[in-house]
């Protein structure tokens, strides 16, 4: 399967030194890595709470709500893996590609495969949703090697194409992606509505990241004399003098990720940025090392 290759070995063994986690992330079910509020049978009882989309009904105290006609669930204490899900943007734009180091979309499945080496290790669940032209394609998360070849095989398979999908067609993300569970996405952030996405996932108690992937073209905007510009997922293109736009393209791109920062982090989503002549492993590096030092 090519997907194992899309870690370079350098960077697998840098891995090593990364655990996958969040600020708030709770665990599911089995026994992993963190410690974290979950539930089940057998175990010192926390207290109630109210069901929420995404609780499993097994989880349901069906005693009591015979009594209150109310769903209830019920919660306990004990060391758990969480359930994270790589969230894959995969519009038309992610097929943008910088001077030799190829799409953003390339650049998102070698996180992806990062991350969910991760979660393999740490005995963690995962899941994957790519999100494209084509709707939305889920891998239900689940444990272990075949879990993990199984999303391999869906990102070897993905292309780029047409634009962010309409919130219908994102519904089953919801009934699959439950309360406390991690959600890493990737993406340009182009679409207003993949950032919305992002803020109503972390108002739901979804622990969300980003990493926002750039080209570095963007990011240096090297450009001289005329060219045409096109936005590949409207079509829509302007001519300009490269030299004479590069300082105000520069300001207003800056401005825009600033922004968007400040909009994300008000939201309580954590997000980095990513040059593909960056190593693979600093977004991730930058999420989830434990010391400061780590994260340099």
């Amino acid at each position: 399967m090519a997907g194992p290759s899309l870690i370079p070995a350098d960077v697998r063994a840098r891995l090593r030194g990364l655990r996958l986690g969040g600020r708030r992330a709770a665990g599911g079910d089995g026994f992993g890595q963190h410690r974290s509020r979950s539930r089940g049978a057998g175990l010192e009882f926390a207290q109630y709470r109210a069901y929420e989309p995404g609780d499993e009904l097994r989880q349901v105290d069906w005693k009591l709500y015979a009594r209150s006609d109310r769903f209830f669930v019920r919660e306990a204490e004990r060391d758990s893996p969480l359930t994270a899900w790589v969230l894959v943007d995969a519009t038309a734009s992610m097929g943008q590609a910088g001077a030799g180091h190829g799409t953003r979309l390339d650049a998102a499945r070698a996180l992806a495969a990062c991350t969910i080496e991760l979660a393999l290790r740490q005995g963690d669940r995962f899941g994957l949703a790519i999100v494209g032209g084509e709707g939305l394609q889920l891998v239900p998360a689940g444990a272990g090697p075949r879990q993990r070849d199984r999303c391999l095989l869906a990102l070897s398979a993905v292309g780029p194409g047409g634009r962010w999908p309409d919130e219908a067609r994102l519904r089953p993300l919801w009934e699959r992606v439950g309360a406390g569970h991690l959600v890493l996405a990737l993406s340009d952030d182009f679409d207003e509505a993949a950032v919305a996405l992002m803020e109503k996932l972390s108002a739901a108690r979804r622990e969300v990241l980003n990493i926002q992937l750039l080209t570095d073209e963007e990011r240096d905007f090297p450009f001289r004399g005329g060219h045409r510009f096109i936005e590949p997922e409207t079509g829509a293109e302007r001519t300009s003098d490269g030299a004479a736009a590069r300082a105000e393209f520069l300001r207003r791109f800056a401005e825009a990720r600033q922004g968007l920062h400040a909009r994300l982090a008000a939201a309580g989503v954590r997000r980095v940025e990513y040059v593909p002549d960056q190593p693979l492993d600093a977004p991730l590096r930058a999420l989830f090392a434990a010391t400061p030092a780590e994260r340099a």
